[in-house]
This record gives structure tokens, C-alpha cells and sequence, in this order.
């Protein structure tokens, strides 16, 4: 299952998967642009970066601060199944 975590104003789209049996949890970074898309995987807690495609070292830069700043939330709403769930909408 993948939850939507947030759509940041440039409308790059984070997502983040339900906690794994191993305690980890794989948030996505997405961003369509003229010939495709853009985007990052980040496995959590280690902050392990893979399959990065398109995005500038700067964007990279921000985007893990983005998750590192973001992380505790991330872990917390996929343990509970997404933000809905852990804010119980």
C-alpha cells in the first residue's frame, strides 16, 4: 500500500509505503516534467537513496532534507496506515 504523504509547491508529489515487516518504510519522490518524470526512492530509518532519475544534485539536496526533517511523521503515519488513518479522517 502507498499513502500520500505531501504535494510540495514546485507539485512534487512525496509518498511513503506501510511499515514493512523489517521496520522499514520506502518513501517516494515524484515530479512530472515536460518528457516524463522525475523521481528518488528513500528507504527509512537508514536513509538508504536509490534509483534517482532526473533530479540536480540541489534538488537532491533539498529532497533529503525534506525527509530527513519529515522522517519521525513518515515512520508514525506508516505504522498506522497514512495520514487518514493516524488523524482518523
Amino acid at each position: 500500500m502507498v499513502y500520500p504523504y505531501a504535494t510540495l509547491s514546485d507539485t512534487t508529489e512525496v509518498v511513503h509505503s506501510e511499515m514493512r515487516a523489517d521496520g522499514r518504510v520506502k518513501v517516494y519522490i515524484e515530479k512530472a516534467v515536460y518528457d516524463g518524470f522525475h523521481n528518488a526512492t528513500c528507504y527509512l530509518p537508514d536513509y538508504t537513496w536509490e534509483g534517482i532519475v532526473g533530479f540536480s544534485d540541489e534538488e537532491m539536496a533539498y529532497y533529503k532534507e525534506f525527509v530527513e526533517n519529515n522522517a519521525h511523521l513518515i515512520m508514525e503515519f506508516a505504522k498506522e496506515g497514512g495520514f487518514a488513518n493516524a488523524s482518523n479522517f
